[in-house]
C-alpha cells in the first residue's frame, strides 16, 4: 500500500507572470522549462560564489511556477527572489497549499502530483488545498529518504558554505549542464569538471539513536566528517570522500557508512 506523508514543515510559495519561466531560469541551478503538469523539477537558489541557499521543487500548473519549500526558509527565498525581479513581469506570493509526499506505491489522488523527480524509488510529490488523510507521518518519510540518502534542505546543507555536488545534486537530477547561465552556475561547473569535490553527504547507521548534528566522525581517531540529520540510528553525514564506506566512530557511537548505488564516488579523493 502506498504510504503518504503530510508534511507540515514545507510550505508553497507560487511565482507567477509572463516572465517567470525565463525569471527563474536565470537564477535556480535546474532547466526551468522542463517543470510542467505530472512533471516536477529539482533545483537550487545560489549564492554568485556558487553556495547554496535553498533547494525547492518546481511544479508547473495553471500559468504559474509552485515551489515546494522549506516552510521556514519561504520568507527569505521570496525576499531574495523579489530583490532580483528587477522589470520582469512576476508576481511573488505565499500559495495557501499542503505539501504531502508518497511512496511505496501508485500516487493518491491529489489536484497537483509529480514524480519525485530524484529517484524512482523516491515516490511523488503532492500539493493540496488542505492537508490530505494521510497513513503515515513525517517521521515516516524522514525515514523513508535518509535509507535513500537523499539530503533535506538546511538540514542537511548549510547556507552560504555548502556545494551542490557534495549534496548529490548531479546524480540527482538537481543541476542542468546545458540550459545556460545562472547564479553561481560558474563554480558549480568548475567543482564537476576539475573533479574538485572532496566530501559527499553519506548514509550513516548504527544500532542506537545517531548522535545530534555538528559531531564528528572519526577514523583511527582523525576527523573524517560531521553528522547531519538523522532519524533514530539512521542519518546523513558530510564525509571526506575516502571515508564514504566504512565503521567510523561518531561521539562513541559505532557508526556504519555506506554509499547508495546512485552515489558516483571515485577510488581515490581528487
Amino acid at each position: 500500500m502506498t504510504s503518504l506523508a503530510y508534511l507540515p514543515a514545507r510550505s508553497v510559495l507560487s511565482v507567477s507572470g509572463a516572465d517567470r519561466v525565463s525569471f527563474l531560469q536565470g537564477l535556480v541551478s535546474n532547466d526551468v522549462a522542463q517543470a510542467a503538469p505530472g512533471r516536477a523539477i529539482w533545483a537550487a537558489l545560489l549564492t554568485p560564489q556558487g553556495k547554496w541557499l535553498a533547494d525547492f521543487f518546481i511544479f508547473a500548473e495553471d500559468g504559474r511556477l509552485l515551489l515546494d519549500c522549506e516552510a521556514a526558509q519561504a520568507p527569505e527565498i521570496a525576499r531574495r527572489l523579489t530583490r532580483f525581479r528587477l522589470r520582469a513581469q512576476v508576481v511573488i506570493a505565499p500559495e495557501p497549499m499542503a505539501v504531502h509526499a508518497a511512496w511505496d506505491g501508485p500516487p493518491p489522488t491529489a489536484p497537483i502530483a509529480a514524480p519525485d523527480p530524484r529517484l524512482p524509488e523516491a515516490g511523488w510529490r503532492l500539493l493540496a488545498p488542505e492537508p490530505l488523510p494521510a497513513n503515515a507521518d513525517e517521521a515516516a518519510y524522514d525515514r523513508h529518504r535518509l535509507a535513500l540518502g537523499l539530503p533535506d534542505g538546511s538540514r542537511d546543507m548549510e547556507a552560504e558554505k555548502s556545494i551542490l555536488l557534495e549534496a548529490g545534486f548531479d546524480e540527482l537530477a538537481g543541476v542542468s549542464w546545458t540550459k545556460g547561465c545562472y547564479m553561481g552556475q560558474e563554480l558549480t561547473a568548475r567543482t564537476k569538471y576539475r573533479a574538485l569535490i572532496k566530501k559527499r553527504l553519506v548514509p550513516v547507521s548504527a544500532d542506537r539513536d545517531l548522535p545530534p548534528p555538528g559531531t564528528p566522525l572519526l577514523r583511527d581517531g582523525a576527523e573524517v566528517g560531521v553528522m547531519r540529520s538523522s532519524a533514530g540510528p539512521a542519518g546523513l553525514a558530510l564525509l571526506r570522500i575516502d571515508a564514504a564506506n566504512g565503521t567510523l566512530d561518531c561521539g562513541g557511537v559505532a557508526v556504519t557508512a555506506r554509499a547508495p548505488a546512485w552515489m558516483v564516488v571515485p577510488a581515490t579523493p581528487p
